[in-house]
């Protein structure tokens, strides 16, 4: 049973299951690493999965290290490429 494998009790996978999660409920990075590799899933797409809308979902499955790359600039570099993006647009 998945809730055994992921240490949590069947009600909280139910919520996942069923899209009954509040704000407050989703899990954390921490957490995400059980059933992802109990799923054989990718943990950033359980991060992301009712947290970002379906297009910007599918832009990061086209481009995931590209995001990566994002997520791992400092803010400096992010407002750089922010301004680049609005001067483009």
């Amino acid at each position: 049973m998945l809730a055994e494998q992921l240490d949590v009790n069947t009600s909280c996978v139910c919520k996942v299951e069923n899209d009954r999660l509040h704000f407050g409920d989703y899990p954390s990075e921490k957490f995400i690493h059980k059933p992802a590799e109990a799923l054989n899933a990718d943990e950033d797409e359980l991060l992301l999965a009712d947290k970002v809308s379906a297009g910007i979902r599918e832009k990061i499955r086209q481009r995931p290290e590209l995001f990566r790359k994002l997520a791992e600039m400092d803010k400096k570099t992010l407002d750089s490429v922010e301004s680049a993006i609005n001067a483009a647009s």
